[in-house]
C-alpha cells in the first residue's frame, strides 16, 4: 500500500513513533496535501503539546497545509504567534519561524515586532529562522533587522539576509546599498554574489568593477550571470566568449553552465546590436 493510501491516523502514528527521520518529510508532505478539518485540529493539538517532537510535527504540517490561499490560514497564524512568544526550544523555534516565513504575506506590525525580538538570540538556528520569517517584507523594521543579520557571524545567515535585502524587496535607499556594498567583500562567496545581484537590481553601475574582478578570479556562476544581464554588461562579451570557448575544450566543464553562459552572451549581443541601431 502506497503512502497516499494511508489513513491520516497512520501517517500521524508514523511521524510520532518512527525512530528514524528518514521518511519524516515524506509523511509531512502527504499530510500537507490533506487540508481537512481533522488534520488541522490534530496539528493544533500537537503544536500545543508539552513534547518538542510533537510541536515540531504540528508546526511543519501546518506550514504548508493545502495550496494557496491556505485553508485555516488565519487560525494557523494566530496559533503560531501565540506559541512564538512562549516557545523556548531553539529547534522548535526555528521550525516555527520558517513556518511563519511560508505564510508572512499578511503579517502586521505587532507580529513583525514579535519576530524581530529574536534578532539577538544566541542560537544561530533561531536567527536563521528569523531571516526566513522576514523575507519579502517591505517593512522598515524587518528590513533593518535583515540588514543587521547580513553582518551575522554565521555565513548562512549573512547569505540569506543579504538575499533578503538584495533580491526579495524593491526598496532602495542608502542604508540598503551600504549594507550590500559591505558584503561585496564578504569571505563567503555566495554572500558576496548575493550582494552583487542586489546592487545590480538597483542599477548601481559601480558594481561592474567588482563583476569584472570576479571574472579575473574565475569565481562566478548563475548569480553573476544574473547581475551581468541586469546591468547589460555588453563590455564583458569578449571575456564571456573567451570563457565559453575555453569551456567547450574541456570535457569536465558543466554542460548546463555552458548553455547558460551561451544564453547570456546571446542576450548581451542582441542588446549591443539594438543599442548600435
Amino acid at each position: 500500500m502506497s503512502r497516499k493510501e494511508w489513513t491520516d491516523d497512520k501517517l500521524f502514528f508514523r511521524l510520532l513513533n518512527n525512530k528514524s527521520d528518514k521518511t519524516y518529510w515524506d509523511n509531512i508532505s502527504e499530510l500537507r496535501s490533506r487540508p481537512n478539518k481533522s488534520v488541522f485540529e490534530k496539528c493544533k493539538d500537537l503544536v500545543n503539546s508539552d513534547n518538542t517532537k510533537k510541536r515540531m510535527i504540528g508546526i511543519d504540517i501546518l506550514a504548508q497545509l493545502g495550496t494557496s490561499p491556505r485553508p485555516f490560514y488565519n487560525e494557523t497564524m494566530e496559533l503560531y504567534f501565540d506559541v512564538v512568544e512562549k516557545e523556548r526550544d531553539s529547534k522548535v523555534l526555528k521550525s516555527l519561524l520558517y513556518a511563519i516565513g511560508h505564510n508572512n504575506d499578511n503579517v502586521n506590525q505587532e507580529q513583525i515586532e514579535k519576530l524581530i525580538a529574536f534578532k539577538t538570540s544566541e542560537s544561530s538556528e533561531v536567527r536563521q529562522g528569523l531571516v526566513s520569517s522576514l523575507l519579502g517584507l517591505d517593512n522598515n523594521q524587518a528590513i533593518d533587522t535583515l540588514i543587521d543579520l547580513s553582518n551575522d557571524k554565521v555565513a548562512t545567515i549573512r547569505n540569506w539576509a543579504t538575499f533578503g535585502i538584495g533580491s526579495q524587496i524593491e526598496t532602495d535607499n542608502d542604508k540598503i546599498r551600504n549594507a550590500l556594498w559591505s558584503r561585496t567583500s564578504d569571505k563567503n562567496q555566495d554572500t558576496k554574489l548575493e550582494a552583487i545581484v542586489g546592487l545590480a537590481n538597483r542599477n548601481d553601475i559601480k558594481v561592474k568593477e567588482i563583476i569584472k574582478q570576479e571574472f579575473i578570479n574565475g569565481e562566478y556562476g548563475m548569480l553573476l550571470f544574473e547581475a551581468i544581464e541586469l546591468l547589460d554588461c555588453v563590455e564583458l562579451i569578449p571575456l564571456l566568449n573567451d570563457d565559453l570557448n575555453s569551456g567547450k575544450n574541456h570535457s569536465d566543464v558543466n554542460q548546463e553552465w555552458l548553455k547558460d553562459l551561451e544564453t547570456l552572451i546571446d542576450k548581451l549581443e542582441k542588446k549591443e546590436k539594438r543599442t548600435a541601431l
